[in-house]
């Protein structure tokens, strides 16, 4: 006679270990302050159950869809691993369900969310998203390592593309659609017919307009939700800081050494992320400079190359779908830092040869005589902050 379901459940919790909420909130404390070590805490309940709260820092994996998406979540098999439910029922089946995927670090929190409520530990109620907004994202949200949670990152996300032209189109389109909630755009110049051949972002009607309002138009057709910042304005040192502080992630499509080495100070002294991409005739390279994580554009280019060795797409030209394809590149390595998914390219560059169809990837190291990166946010005073040389002269040395 099979047993019935309290049954059922009563063998399933004598198999597996159980955790008490007072445990998980004390080790939950521990890791906040650096003391503990690092605990995956993973909410089976329903989407519906979530929106009225959740425990802070918990990842949720609905239980119907634990096996699919457990991985994406939690890729470590011996990593401790808290789940919890709202009475703590369906939180030991996904605990078995758990041990026989090979983790072997599983626990099930007694009471579930409903007796961490009553005991007055912290909750987190996340942001609702509307009916339209579930139905555009919906796909996204399938994706194990984005989820909800993921794509409520993008849409509380800020990311400023430096251009609207090759590689500011591609990426702007493709984050727009994804729901990045907020993106600014700084480019100083107007479509030309000239752009049109890779600058995918504008149209023919819109040649003599500037690329910054072309861009909006574009970007708002395929998604209105998304805030458009424009900065129709060049990047210099007068203006730099004021214009990237707040934003949570940078994406460099200009075209000069100059800005580059100015992008690269102002964004070390500020701590925030440049996805960094190039472009010339073929070939295409890209690499993610995180402050103090990995390598400064310094570290690669301590000094400029010569003139004659990077010349610009203006003088040599650039295949017309290159930008498409090195564009998109930056715009998933945008969504992998805002959402924590997968390796961004911290520390790694990444060479493609579109004759060949090639990708070759080289490491890059963190100088630590760099000039910018080898010194420490707290050692840069404040009459520091938004004081810098003069690339131009610089970049002019070099050639």
């Amino acid at each position: 006679m099979s047993p019935s379901g309290a049954e059922f459940i009563r063998q399933i919790k004598s198999q597996i270990a159980q955790v008490d909420p007072g445990e998980v909130h004390e080790t939950l404390s521990a890791d906040a302050t650096g003391n503990g070590g690092p605990v995956a805490v993973i909410d089976v309940r329903e989407s519906e159950e979530v929106q009225r709260g959740l425990i802070p820092g918990a990842k949720h994996v609905p239980r119907g869809h634990l096996e699919a998406r457990i991985e994406g979540a939690v890729p470590d098999r011996s990593q401790h691993v808290v789940l919890y439910c709202a009475s703590g029922n369906r939180s030991a089946l996904a605990a078995r369900t758990l041990q026989e995927l090979g983790y072997d670090n599983v626990e099930s929190m007694t009471g579930g969310y409903t007796l961490w409520k009553d005991r007055g530990y912290e909750v987190e109620v996340p942001k609702v998203m509307t009916p339209e907004q579930r139905e555009r994202y919906s796909r996204h949200m399938l994706v194990p390592e984005i989820g909800v949670e993921g794509q409520q990152k993008m849409l509380d996300a800020k990311v400023l593309l430096l251009g609207a032209g090759g590689l500011g189109s591609p990426t702007a389109l493709y984050l727009a659609a994804a729901g990045i909630g907020t993106i600014g755009i700084v480019d100083d110049d107007v479509v030309d017919l000239s752009n049109l051949q890779r600058q995918v972002i504008h149209t023919t009607d819109r040649i003599g307009t500037p690329k910054v309002d072309s861009a909006q138009e574009s970007m708002n057709a395929i998604n209105p939700d998304v805030k458009v910042v424009k900065y129709e304005t060049r990047l210099d040192s007068s203006n730099i800081m004021e214009i990237i502080e707040g934003y949570d992630v940078i994406v460099d499509g200009v075209d000069n050494f100059p800005t580059r080495y100015l992008l690269n100070d102002a964004t070390v002294r500020l701590k925030i992320p440049v996805v960094s991409a190039s472009i010339l005739g073929f070939d295409g390279q890209l690499s993610v400079f995180a402050p103090y994580e990995g390598p400064c554009y310094r570290c690669l280019y301590p000094v400029p190359p010569p003139a004659e060795l990077a010349p610009s797409c203006g003088a040599n030209g650039v295949l017309g779908v290159l930008p498409g394809t090195m564009g998109l590149l930056q715009a998933t390595e945008v969504i992998k830092l805002i959402t924590g998914a997968g390796e961004p390219l911290i520390g790694r560059l990444l060479l493609y040869e579109a004759l060949g169809a090639t990708f070759t990837e080289l490491k890059v190291r963190r100088d630590p005589e760099c000039a910018i990166c080898s010194r420490e946010p707290d050692e840069i005073s404040e009459d520091e902050m938004g004081v810098f040389p003069d690339y131009e002269a610089f970049c002019a040395a070099a050639g």
